[in-house]
């Protein structure tokens, strides 16, 4: 894969998670007091604390994201992108297009994938 196709595809994968990233933010943050103003009570705390872990996650997942977009930039500008970090193997470009941030391939990830358990 080209520089040029490398830099688009994840470039997107910023604008996408950092525009995610904004929105659960902003929604975290005025959830509370939007229930207030609208009914002035506080809402049921159980499913308050529910929501917002899940909403917690998901913020927490999307850093994870804006990280593997950085390691994806540095290995752009050091010529490394569509290289396994593991093995040096190439990513196939078939790969990269579907998952820009990939940093293994298939075979790896799986191996990856599985000790993660």
């Amino acid at each position: 894969m080209n520089d040029k196709r490398a830099r688009e595809l994840v470039a997107a994968e910023r604008t996408r998670i950092e525009a995610a990233l904004r929105q659960l933010v902003g929604d975290v943050q005025s959830e509370g007091s939007l229930q207030t103003q609208q009914t002035g009570e506080a809402s049921e705390v159980g499913s308050d604390l529910e929501f917002e872990g899940v909403e917690i996650a998901l913020i927490d997942n999307l850093r994870h994201e804006l990280a593997a977009v950085a390691r994806a930039e540095e290995r752009i500008a050091a010529g490394t992108f569509g290289r396994s970090i593991v093995s040096g193997a190439p990513i196939p470009d078939e790969r990269l297009e579907v998952a820009p941030l990939a940093e293994r391939t298939v075979a790896e990830q799986t191996v990856f994938g599985q000790g993660a358990k």
